[in-house]
């Protein structure tokens, strides 16, 4: 054998792996996550058995405070800080060790964002920040708060350009090559979250920040809330595509199978990019100050977001199948039971795909406008985002975890791992089960969303609220009281799997290149197409209501900053 051939065999037996300094930087993203999220989880009990009237809250602690750290903590925080050290660590798997110089740029972008959230959660614990994660003028924080919101974002933009910057000198690298699923859904995900967030950098630097600070006697309500829902639905699918990312690229290679078809995937992460942004106004079916033109013009497009989502539905399940029958699984369904149900690598995916299935249909009501006039601000929406986010999206978070940290701390994901992560899943499903489906039966009976405990005088109706068989508050904390068993756990299981498992290996499961990999149409790499695109929908589907907002406006409220304290 030449010295030639050699080479080559050697090349073809080295595994690809995550850099270890581009694990470190990986492992400071999910330890902020995760202690984001037990503060958080923590919140949200006492705001559920607050809420049910179960305890009262000492003269110390707010209600709203809590509320909103238990939004800025899981929805903001933990979920950003997830998602970074995961793309972090995808891209070092898939395209080589980050340079020094783009690592640097990682490690600046992580303390710039850390200096946000906690510059940011330190003005909510001191409850000058009790806004909700929405921030909703007229209600004002300290200018702190949005300074710190402001810092946590740029911070993302930083990291962003780190990642994108990796993946671009990899394609000068290998023209005419297809890019690798990760980093093309990654990208995606990327331009997504840095053309939605320039609405709440506009929004909070340019109206709200010189409105808390004194500099303008009022703010334009209807304007800021337009940016934030420019910024707030987007943000959704932020949280939804790494979750995909996660179901079409590690699923897959968990049951020992190949993805159905990567040109299906990279079609459904370019029509996310396209409707995800110019559909805020469905947020504002309600709002006296839009159209009906233009709140119809963002419905529909709205409900094109649907596709990509049927698209995803139909290429893991044929996935699921076509691996099934591969291992021997035959007649109609039989090739379910090839699935490996007892890894939670997998389990806790799939259930977060299950409880999508409602949470979609309950999106599809909250943006049809005869439907949303009667769930709109009833706890029916708080029930939906705690499936979508804090079900579907989390549950594959959860999964993630078991098989990211150990790998990233050279540990092993063991039985152990393994039975604790079954149990946290059914505690959290079942939780989220009983917490999410009393408060969807609530809000159909007017239950009102963003309120502490109340019975309005002992209103016959209000009372009902608290003593309904399962559709009570009282069912709402229990159902709270399990995720947070299910919360306390899952903390565990990361302490475990980063710091007490067995020394070992654990593999980053990248599922192999789908069989069409190479004959996927090259128009679907074309980055500059899409981005005019999007751009030219979010101008079509934002300019002439603005416009109409900033020269029509209605008069500025002043700042409300003491009314929820």
């Amino acid at each position: 054998m030449n010295i030639t051939n050699l080479a080559v065999d050697i090349t073809q037996q080295v595994k690809p792996g995550v850099d270890p300094k581009d694990k470190k930087l990986t492992i400071y993203h999910m330890s902020v996550a995760f202690v984001a999220f037990i503060i958080g989880v923590f919140g949200g009990l006492l705001q559920g058995l607050a809420r049910g009237g179960l305890i009262p809250l000492p003269s110390w602690l707010g209600y709203y405070q809590i509320l909103t750290a238990h939004g800025v903590l899981l929805a903001l925080v933990f979920t950003t800080y997830f998602i970074f050290g995961f793309f972090f660590a995808g891209i070092s798997y898939t395209h080589g060790p980050l340079s020094k110089g783009l690592r640097k740029l990682g490690w600046t972008g992580f303390t710039v964002m850390s200096i946000g959230a906690v510059l940011a959660t330190i003005m909510i614990l001191m409850n000058e920040a009790s806004v909700l994660y929405t921030f909703y003028a007229p209600l004002a924080a300290h200018w702190l708060f949005y300074i710190g919101l402001t810092l946590f974002v740029v911070g993302t933009w930083i990291s962003s350009g780190a990642i994108l910057t990796h993946f671009y000198r990899w394609k000068k690298e290998n023209p005419g090559e297809r890019s690798p699923l990760f980093s093309f859904m990654a990208t995606a995900t990327l331009l997504l979250w840095i053309v939605s967030s320039l609405g709440a950098a506009v929004s909070i630097l340019f109206l709200i920040l010189p409105w808390a600070l004194g500099l303008t006697d009022s703010v334009n309500v209807l304007l800021t809330r337009t940016l934030f829902w420019y910024f707030g639905h987007p943000l959704v699918y932020f949280w939804i595509m790494p979750t995909y990312m996660v179901w079409y690229l590690v699923v897959p290679k968990l049951i020992g199978g190949r993805l159905f078809s990567s040109s299906l995937a990279k079609l459904a992460f370019v029509l996310f990019l396209l409707f995800s942004t110019p559909v805020g106004f469905h947020h504002m079916l309600m709002e006296s100050g839009v159209t009906e033109f233009w709140k119809f013009l963002q419905t529909v497009l709205t409900f094109a977001v649907v596709i990509p989502s049927l698209l995803t539905a139909f290429s893991i399940f044929a996935t699921f199948e076509q691996t099934g029958r591969e291992q021997g699984g035959k007649g109609l369904f039989s090739w379910l039971k090839k699935l490996p149900w007892g890894d939670v690598r997998f389990f806790a995916p799939f259930m977060g795909m299950m409880f999508f299935i409602p949470a979609g249909i309950g999106g599809l009501i909250n943006a049809s406008f005869s439907l949303n006039a009667v769930v709109h601000n009833t706890l029916w929406v708080v029930g939906h985002f705690h499936l979508t986010v804090g079900t579907t999206v989390i549950l594959t978070f959860f999964g993630m975890a078991y098989w990211l940290l150990p790998m990233l701390t050279g540990r092993r994901f063991t039985k152990h791992a393994n039975r604790c992560g079954i149990v946290q899943t059914w505690l959290w499903s079942i939780g989220m089960f009983l917490m999410s489906g009393a408060m969807h039966i609530l809000g159909l009976f007017g239950a009102p969303r963003r309120t502490a405990y109340a019975t309005y005088q002992d209103a016959p109706q209000a009372v009902a609220w608290f003593e309904g068989i399962f559709a009570s508050h009282i069912t709402v904390a229990v159902g709270g009281v399990i995720l947070t068993a299910a919360g306390v756990l899952m903390f565990y299981n990361f302490i475990y799997l980063t710091l007490l498992a067995p020394k070992g290996e654990t593999e980053f499961p990248m599922t192999p290149d789908p069989h069409d990999m190479k004959d996927s149409p090259k128009f679907l790499e074309n980055w500059k197409l899409w981005l005019l695109i999007t751009a030219l929908l979010i101008v079509f589907a934002y300019t002439i209501p603005i416009y109409d907002m900033i020269v029509n406006s209605p008069p500025g409220s002043p700042l409300f900053n003491n009314l929820i304290k």
